[in-house]
C-alpha cells in the first residue's frame, strides 16, 4: 500500500511540477536570457524540495531547517501557481473557441494574470506563516450522559507536532509553555509527535522540554502514521518514554480510579487490535477516553461505548483547498461532534507537516473540560 501511495505521489508531483515549469517558461518567451535564469532557479528549488522530503532530518539543525523551509515553500508556490495556470489556460481555451482575441492581447493578459497571481500567492503565504506561528487554543466543555462522579477533568490535547529540524527545540518550548498555561489535569499527544526520524528530537534534547509539562495525572500518547515511517521506530518510542510520555499501544489504563484512557496503535498497523477487544473488560461505570490518531470509522467508538474520542491526522487540510478536500474524506475532519452518547474532537494539529503555512486553517491546541 505504501509503495502504491509513493508511486501515485511521485506521478502527481512530477506532472504538476512539469506543467508549472512549462507554463512559466512560456511566460519568458520575450526574454530569452531570463529563460535560462528561470530554468536554473526552478530546477535548483525542485532539487532542494526533494532533499527536504528525503533527507532534511539527517542534516545539522540549522541546515535542515533552511532546506525544509525553502523546499517546502517552493512546493506551496508551485501548487498555487499550478492552480493559477489552470485557470489562465481555461480562459485561453474559451478565447480560442469563442472570443478569438488577437494573440498579442492574449499573451499580454497571460503575463499580467501570472504576475497578479504570484503577488496574491505571496500575500497568502505571509498570512499562512502567521497562522502557523500563532496557534490558537480551542476550548470545549463536554458533559457526559448521566454523570455519576461529579468531577471535572481538564484535558489538553496536542496532535501532529511533527518535531524535526524544521519544527525544532525553540518552537517545542513555546508549545510546552502554551500547554502549561492551560493548567491541565492530563495531557494527550495524539500521534505524529515526530516528523520521521528521532534524530533531531534526540540531538536537540527535546525530551528535556517535554519533561517540563505539568499535569496532575501525567502525559499519555499514541503513535501516528509518521512514527511508523521512522527507520528507528524502537529508538523513537524509547525517547518518548525518556520525555515522560506514557505511550499506549492497544492498551487501556485506569486513572485515579475515575476514568480510563485507551490508546490505539495507528491504523497503518494492520494487526492492531479491534476496539471491541480493547474495551471488553473495562468497567462501564467509568468514562472511557479513546486516543486514536486517524479519525476513520467513527461509528466504532459509538458502538463500543466510548465516552470521548480524541484524534488528529487531518491537519484540517493544512492549506486551501486541502481543508475542503478533507471535508469529503472524513466524517469529522476538524472540530467537535456528538454521535449518540459519544463525543468526538479532531484537532487540526499544533505543528505541521512540511510547509510552514496554514492557509484557511490554524494551528491549535485543544482544551476539553469534561464533566463526569
Amino acid at each position: 500500500m505504501m509503495i502504491l501511495q509513493m508511486i501515485l505521489f511521485l506521478l502527481v508531483t512530477f506532472s504538476l511540477f512539469g506543467y508549472v515549469f512549462v507554463r512559466g517558461y512560456h511566460n519568458f518567451a520575450p526574454f530569452p536570457r531570463l529563460k535560462i535564469t528561470y530554468s536554473v532557479a526552478y530546477i535548483s528549488l525542485f532539487l532542494t524540495m526533494m532533499t527536504a522530503f528525503i533527507a532534511a532530518d539527517y542534516f545539522p539543525a540549522k541546515a535542515g531547517n533552511a532546506v525544509s523551509f525553502v523546499g517546502f515553500t517552493f512546493l506551496i508556490l508551485v501548487i498555487y501557481m499550478g492552480i493559477a495556470f489552470l485557470v489562465i489556460d481555461f480562459f485561453r481555451i474559451i478565447n480560442r473557441f469563442f472570443i478569438r482575441a488577437n494573440s498579442a492581447m492574449v499573451e499580454k493578459c497571460r503575463m499580467w494574470a501570472t504576475a497578479v497571481s504570484f503577488c496574491i500567492i505571496v500575500i497568502a503565504l505571509v498570512i499562512g506563516n502567521y497562522n502557523f506561528n500563532n496557534p490558537v487554543v480551542t476550548k470545549y466543555s463536554v458533559l457526559v450522559e448521566n454523570p455519576t462522579q461529579n468531577k471535572q477533568l481538564r484535558i489538553v490535547m496536542a496532535s501532529d507536532l511533527h518535531l524535526s529540524n524544521s519544527i525544532k527545540k525553540k518552537r517545542l518550548q513555546q508549545y510546552v509553555t502554551l500547554i502549561n498555561e492551560q493548567n491541565p489535569d492530563i495531557v494527550f499527544f495524539v500521534g505524529d509527535i515526530v516528523e520521521r526520524t528521532i534524530y533531531p528530537f534526540r540531538n536537540q534534547r527535546m525530551y528535556e522540554d517535554l519533561l517540563k509539562i505539568q499535569s496532575t495525572y501525567g502525559v499519555f500518547g499514541v503513535p501516528g502514521n509518521h512514527e511508523f515511517y521512522s527507520p528507528t521506530k524502537e529508538l523513537t518510542f524509547k525517547y518518548f518514554k525518556k520525555a515522560g510520555i506514557q505511550m499506549l499501544f492497544d492498551e487501556a489504563v485506569l486513572i485515579n480510579n475515575s476514568f480510563y484512557v485507551v490508546g490505539r496503535d495507528d491504523r497503518i498497523n494492520l494487526d492492531r487490535k479491534s476496539l471491541a477487544e480493547l474495551v471488553k473488560d473495562l468497567d462501564r461505570n467509568f468514562p472511557i477516553l479513546l486516543l486514536d490518531h486517524q479519525p476513520f470509522e467513527l461509528e466504532e467508538a459509538e458502538q463500543n461505548g466510548i465516552t470521548m474520542q480524541f484524534s488528529g491526522h487531518t491537519h484540517n487540510g493544512q492549506f486551501f483547498p486541502g481543508n475542503i478536500i478533507v471535508g469529503f474524506i472524513y466524517e469529522l475532519a476538524h472540530g467537535y461532534m456528538k454521535k449518540g452518547n459519544t463525543h468526538y474532537v479532531v484537532s487540526s494539529g499544533l505543528g505541521i507537516w512540511g510547509p510552514q503555512f496554514r492557509i484557511g486553517t490554524r494551528s491549535e491546541l485543544v482544551v476539553v473540560d469534561l464533566t463526569f
